[in-house]
């Protein structure tokens, strides 16, 4: 074979998406919050008041993950080329949201602790304080939530039909925003009926329905992050597209068939196919060309002898 034909064999393995905006957006949501955290502790000190610095340093873990989220988003783009990831680095910003979750689970846990703790011993709340504080609270959350929306939709269009295409470390910082915003409400609705109505109760209340929300997050967002580190396999759809294209062409049948995410929106194919009519792995490749989210494409052609090949069961798939 000759030099100048190597190309036409050889292909990257960059699979991330543009992720500059969304890494800009994510630093700016990072300052917001790392700023509220500080104003909290010291008022908290200031006043004397508990809730106020339990949310400071609640709050100082939502900047930590979005800590984690850069450096993934920056990990990922640094190496990039690196030859020690074989498939490259589309599953390091993966990681990070899987990180970032198991986060949100430890929050959770921590708010339900808190709340157990208050129900059954109960503090005194500074009332003016803490709402004023939650109010700034809500309003910075609201703010870092409009920055991150276009994007997080951008990538969380049709999540029921593609939950794997959206870059789930950008959805775990959105959900961080989520918790936080969530946890000021709750917070302002139970330091209101406490100091009107003087329901002391409330405030833990609050805690454990706000830790539960959280937890039903995290639980999904691990759920889905999960499933990409470990290989797990995609879609029904996208693999009955890869068979219908390969058997629908000829006297072709799959013998067998991975399918895998290499990154949030990316998937390889290994596939070996059985047929009377053997060509170049390069035809079956363009075979599959109408299914966008294929990006790595490896091909077995094997010879069929004798009868017609056995029609494929998909319950093997």
């Amino acid at each position: 074979m000759h030099v100048h034909n190597l190309e036409q064999w050889q292909h990257s393995h960059d699979f991330l998406i543009n992720q500059e905006k969304s890494e800009k957006k994510t630093q700016i949501v990072m300052i917001l919050t790392a700023i509220t955290m500080v104003v909290e502790i010291i008022t908290g000190l200031l006043f004397g008041s508990i809730a106020l610095l339990a949310d400071g340093w609640h709050m100082a873990t939502h900047v930590g993950a979005f800590a984690i989220t850069l450096f993934t988003y920056r990990y990922a783009r640094k190496n990039v080329n690196n030859p020690k990831f074989t498939f490259g680095t589309g599953k390091v910003n993966v990681l990070g949201g899987f990180a970032s979750a198991v986060a949100l689970g430890v929050i959770a846990l921590v708010m339900a602790l808190e709340s157990g703790m208050r129900l059954f011993e109960p503090r005194p709340i500074y009332f003016n304080q803490a709402i004023a504080v939650a109010i700034i609270g809500l309003i910075v959350n609201l703010v870092s939530a409009w920055l991150l929306q276009d994007d997080h939709h951008h990538h969380d269009h049709h999540t029921h039909e593609h939950h794997h295409h959206q870059d789930h470390n950008l959805q775990a910082a959105y959900v961080h925003v989520l918790a936080d915003a969530l946890t000021s409400i709750l917070a302002i609705v139970a330091l209101f009926g406490g100091k009107i109505w003087g329901w002391i109760w409330l405030d833990a209340i609050m805690g454990f329905v706000g830790a539960g929300v959280i937890t039903k997050w995290a639980y999904h967002l691990i759920k889905d992050t999960s499933s990409i580190l470990l290989d797990g396999t995609a879609d029904q759809k996208t693999r009955l597209a890869v068979i219908n294209a390969i058997e629908g062409d000829a006297d072709n049948r799959v013998v067998d068939l991975h399918l895998w995410y290499l990154s949030q929106n990316s998937v390889a194919v290994m596939i070996s196919i059985v047929t009377h009519e053997m060509r170049s792995p390069n035809y079956y490749k363009n075979l599959l060309k109408h299914i966008p989210s294929l990006t790595h494409i490896s091909v077995e052609v094997n010879p069929c002898e004798g009868e017609p090949c056995i029609k494929y069961d998909l319950s093997l798939v």
